[in-house]
């Protein structure tokens, strides 16, 4: 199916390759959080690291305004995302909640629904 024949799912952005090649310089710098001395580095300086994986202005500004939604525009993958949110002190679970729109107790709410 051509991206153009798909059908997106009202309020998600569709992570195609479009949006990997975007997003590929935040995704990237999200990767590198693997390693602990990487993270320290961003601790000590976000703008210094986020100009060395050479971000776009959009990318820098929703990183430094800790706008999921907004990465995720820019390309951002969930999965390497987590590792970004982590440094923040954030988990999955919040990044659910703020994609959604959703309270954090009430994505958990909506996800324990579906087992029902």
């Amino acid at each position: 199916m051509l991206a153009s024949e798909r059908q997106p799912i009202e309020g998600t952005t569709l992570f195609d390759g479009d949006m990997a090649q975007r997003g590929y310089a935040l995704n990237a710098m999200c990767y590198s959080f693997n390693d602990a001395e990487n993270r320290e580095e961003f601790r000590r300086d976000e703008e210094a690291y986020c100009r060395k994986y050479h971000l776009t202005p959009g990318q820098r500004r929703a990183v430094a305004d800790r706008d999921v939604l907004g990465m995720i525009a820019e390309g951002g993958n969930v999965y390497y995302l987590a590792k970004l949110a982590g440094i923040w002190g954030l988990n999955v679970q919040d990044l659910g909640a703020a994609q959604t729109g959703l309270s954090v107790d009430a994505f958990k709410a909506k996800l324990l629904s579906y087992s029902e």
